[in-house]
């Protein structure tokens, strides 16, 4: 008989909370972990967060994506998936499809 054991489950609050920060020049694919994905978040100043790629799916999150679309098309400036919107929008979102 086997044991289980639960799988902890972390809010997408403390997610952002526990993601690292990285200007561009410092992040890479290794600073990302498996079922996650790096995103940069801001109007002015861009911070980096990493989010379950869980996220892809939420009608939210894609409208967001549709935004990043519309004013970056496919080369966006950081070199890595920015979405122009503001981080307290963005944290607000992330809590939500928790």
């Amino acid at each position: 008989m086997a044991i289980r054991v639960p799988r902890v489950l972390q809010s997408s609050k403390q997610i952002l909370r526990q993601a690292k920060l990285f200007s561009s020049s410092s992040s890479s694919s290794i600073d990302v972990p498996k079922g996650y994905l790096a995103v940069y978040i801001g109007e002015r100043k861009m911070k980096r967060f990493v989010v379950p790629i869980s996220y892809l799916k939420e009608p939210s999150f894609q409208n967001l994506l549709r935004r990043a679309e519309e004013e970056y098309g496919y080369d966006h400036p950081m070199g890595g998936l920015t979405i122009p919107c503001s981080e307290e929008t963005f944290i607000n979102l992330a809590s939500r499809l928790n």
